[in-house]
């Protein structure tokens, strides 16, 4: 089976960053995270990064730069590796925000001490807090 590829982007304003809760009845329901997801067949993680934010929010992102990638075993017990690339935006991005209602049911700018306190995913707390 092949792996899976992710993206996501660290959204800032001022000290914080963008967070979004997954819905209820999604994967990981009510956990909080960065926008981003899959990787299509023959996209670059870049361009995944950038529509996902789109997709999920409306915002319109331009890429500052990587900040890390991480892998680890699918945790529903599948027989593939997940492998996520992170990537900062520039502070300035358009469009209003507006979050797709069947993946994402709130939206909230925390700096990383504030966001501790949630349910954030494994990865997410990671890249968030080291």
């Amino acid at each position: 089976m092949n792996d899976k590829h992710l993206a996501y982007v660290l959204l800032p304003r001022g000290e914080s960053v963008l967070l979004i809760r997954r819905a209820p009845g999604t994967f990981l329901g009510g956990h909080w995270e960065f926008p981003g997801g899959t990787v299509e067949p023959g996209e670059a993680p870049e361009a995944t990064a950038v529509r996902e934010v789109a997709e999920e929010t409306g915002l319109r992102v331009r890429l500052a730069g990587e900040r890390t990638r991480q892998s680890w075993p699918d945790r529903t017990g599948k027989p593939f590796t997940v492998h996520a690339a992170y990537y900062d935006a520039h502070p300035e991005f358009l469009g209003d925000l507006q979050l797709n209602p069947a993946e994402h049911d709130d939206h909230r700018w925390l700096t990383p001490a504030d966001a501790a306190g949630l349910p954030l995913s494994d990865h997410v707390r990671q890249v968030l807090l080291g």
